[in-house]
């Protein structure tokens, strides 16, 4: 009798522990499904936050460097330029230095600021603007 009690209560002891062990299976599932991500699409996902942590830090060291050369031009030359071939010309920059796919540099030379914006998709015909 003290045999089966024992094996009883063995068997009811590993059930019990099964039970919190299939517990946390859904928490773990949730926390993956919650972070964006999972493991099939992990390397495509870092993939394109290096493409586009390369592009931003691109475009801010491009454009502090045409700002910095505005700044030069404008103090040794006690007005701003017309435009960004000019800082080539001058020789403040050695070129203009080329944007990430998607966007342009902009100069205003009424406020001697360049920025880099996103391009506008040209409408198809048929589609209002």
């Amino acid at each position: 009798m003290k045999t089966q009690l024992f094996f009883c209560l063995a068997v009811s002891g590993l059930i019990v522990g099964c039970g919190d062990a299939s517990s946390t299976k859904p928490a773990q599932q949730t926390n993956a499904a919650s972070s964006g991500g999972s493991l099939i699409t992990a390397p495509v996902d870092y993939l394109n936050s290096i493409t586009k942590a390369e592009q931003s830090a691109i475009k801010s060291i491009d454009l502090s460097a045409v700002n910095a050369a505005i700044r030069q031009f404008q103090v040794e030359q006690s007005r701003l330029p017309k435009d960004l071939n000019e800082l080539v010309q001058e020789k403040y920059l050695p070129r203009i230095p080329p944007v990430p796919y998607g966007t342009r540099l902009v100069y205003d030379p009424a406020t001697g600021e360049a920025k880099v914006l996103k391009q506008e998709q040209p409408s198809s015909p048929g589609t209002p603007p």
